[in-house]
């Protein structure tokens, strides 16, 4: 069975967090996802709130920018997660906005650099390894987690646009995050360089989970909301982007998706969208009964 997830946007408010994590938990969502966009709201506070305000539903954080974040802290945050919230946690890593990275002063010469010494990284001191390393970005002196995760936790995703980050999410990182600009062909695309970047690393072996979000509109209003949101995103000549419609439209959307090379499809609400409880409502209950 497909996973299927619903995004609360930060656009929200902080405090609506609880309420929308409550629908989700009741109406059998399986995945809600955050993002830690600046300047609105953090990635790893809204995850851990989001998780102890429910029993089973999985969090994902998708993603956090890396400039930010020294990995030492995003180890060590990712590895309470997985300690207190065994198995419920997803969290994935990426460049960042590379003009919100320049207003903190956190733009580097080279992202792609410094996305693959954090996962490297990351990953390592996930795994309990004590790590020195002396990299262009990223700099550990005999550092090892007194805490890591116990047993598997799902490993480290990375959201990616262009060849060479796709490729480096095959050669380092778990999963990959595919944004709402992606359509099947965007995904067939994608997948590909993955797998060119696992095998130019040796990781031939096991499955690479690549998750797509879908921009996803649904009520009265639903295609004029859409169309407004992909153009001011300027991919409105993209063709096939996202989904405006009832719950069988967006069934086929993820559909089309899932045929492509994704695992794992979130519904992307508008930014917006008038509803977000009625938005997580709608994917589990609505959706979800028609994604096989």
């Amino acid at each position: 069975m497909t996973p299927l997830g619903a995004v609360f946007r930060p656009q929200l408010s902080p405090e609506r967090l609880r309420s929308v994590c409550a629908v989700a938990e009741r109406a059998g969502l399986e995945e809600l996802w955050l993002w830690e966009d600046c300047f609105r709201e953090g990635g790893i506070s809204t995850a851990a709130a989001a998780l102890a305000w429910t029993e089973r539903l999985r969090v994902g954080v998708g993603l956090l920018p890396v400039p930010l974040r020294n990995v030492a802290i995003t180890a060590m945050e990712a590895a309470s997660l997985h300690r207190m919230f065994p198995g419920r946690a997803i969290l994935g890593v990426g460049h960042g906005v590379q003009d919100w990275m320049g207003q903190v002063g956190a733009r580097v010469e080279s992202p792609v650099t410094l996305l693959r010494e954090h996962l490297v990284a990351l990953r390592a001191l996930l795994a309990g390894e004590r790590v020195t390393v002396e990299g262009r970005y990223v700099t550990l002196d005999d550092v090892a987690l007194d805490w890591p995760p116990e047993g598997p936790h799902g490993g480290v995703l990375a959201g990616a646009t262009g060849p060479r980050s796709l490729r480096l999410t095959g050669e380092a990182a778990d999963g990959t995050i595919l944004t709402a600009s992606t359509n099947a062909e965007g995904v067939r695309t994608a997948r590909q360089l993955v797998e060119e970047g696992r095998a130019a690393a040796g990781r031939g072996a096991g499955h690479h989970p690549v998750v797509v979000y879908l921009l996803t509109a649904t009520g009265p209003d639903a295609d004029s909301r859409l169309r407004a949101e992909l153009a001011a995103e300027g991919v409105d000549s993209v063709p096939d982007l996202g989904v405006a419609g009832d719950a069988g439209a967006v069934a086929k959307a993820v559909g089309r998706l899932v045929e492509a090379g994704a695992d794992t499809v979130v519904l992307q609400p508008t930014a917006d969208e008038p509803d977000p409880e009625g938005f997580v409502r709608f994917a589990a209950e609505e959706v979800r009964p028609l994604v096989p």
